[in-house]
């Protein structure tokens, strides 16, 4: 298959990268905003007619969640329209789409995991528009497949877990939020799960991914300390309304994967596990 990936140079889209070597019998075209403006429908519909695409995983997207609120417009063309644009231009070609979305379609004030049929309310412009993105791919691509992710972090950009290692080797003190809670995703488990899902033949809908497990932002970064061997910063749990951010964050995140579990038979790592892998790529 010719495959587009939106959104190469992101978390998500360098770790496919790093996995398409392991699948040669596919054609790859990686492009971010230089190669393909998604938010030109005319340049997507001509770039997928033009090398013929099969299918689209798109990885791009506007993350900035507390800048969204005062750049709404940008945010729109890129969470809303761009998926969209995409959706529609692939569908043309009988083709499918892989779309990542996120756990701000829902406002946390859940108390058990999140399943795929819970009703989406968000509570953010950043959650606003993926919802949106989310309806567009799916009324405009009937072979369109939608995960839900969560707490993204990987050896490529700026990241929770990049930033907690600076900040743990900078300073004496650090005050983390503990009453928010969710389940870190390592950008990698995420990607290899996407091409499970490719070489498993595309079954549209929703679904939710994750590692496994469970903990806050302070727990999170009390595992980070610990396994990158910082031991000269005290990490204290402070509550959200001490750290006051324009975008509100959902105070329970956590999502179920056990559709995306049975339906392509992913084995998902524990999130510790997972962090452990990272941080010793990252030395």
């Amino acid at each position: 298959m010719n495959i587009l990936i939106t959104g190469c140079n992101g978390q998500l889209g360098n770790e496919l990268r790093l996995l398409e070597k392991d699948y040669s019998q596919h054609k790859f075209f990686n492009t971010d905003k230089d190669e393909l403006d998604i938010t030109n429908q005319l340049a997507i519909n001509d770039f997928v007619n033009r090398n013929m695409i099969d299918g689209i995983v798109n990885c791009a997207a506007y993350t900035a969640v507390d800048k969204a609120e005062a750049d709404q417009k940008l945010c729109t063309a890129l969470n809303t329209e761009a998926p969209a644009y995409l959706a529609a231009a692939i569908e043309k070609r009988g083709g499918w789409i892989i779309h990542i979305s996120t756990d701000y379609v829902f406002n946390g004030k859940k108390y058990n995991p999140y399943v795929e049929t819970d009703v989406p309310c968000p509570d953010s412009v950043y959650g606003n528009t993926k919802l949106a993105g989310e309806l567009g791919v799916s009324k405009f691509c009937h072979r369109a497949v939608i995960i839900r992710t969560a707490w993204l972090y990987s050896t490529f950009g700026n990241n929770f877990v990049k930033t907690m290692l600076r900040l743990g080797h900078e300073r004496n003190e650090l005050g983390v939020v503990f009453d928010q809670i969710g389940s870190p995703t390592y950008a990698r488990d995420l990607a290899q799960a996407i091409i499970t899902v490719i070489e498993k033949e595309i079954k549209p809908g929703v679904y939710h991914f994750s590692n496994e497990g469970v903990c806050s932002w302070y727990d999170f970064t009390k595992a980070i300390h610990r396994i990158a061997g910082i031991t000269t910063c005290n990490v204290r749990p402070i509550h959200t309304s001490e750290y006051p951010t324009p975008a509100e964050r959902p105070a329970y995140s956590v999502l179920d994967k056990t559709k995306i579990k049975e339906t392509f038979g992913i084995n998902i790592p524990y999130w510790e596990d997972s962090l452990r892998e990272c941080i010793e790529k990252l030395k």
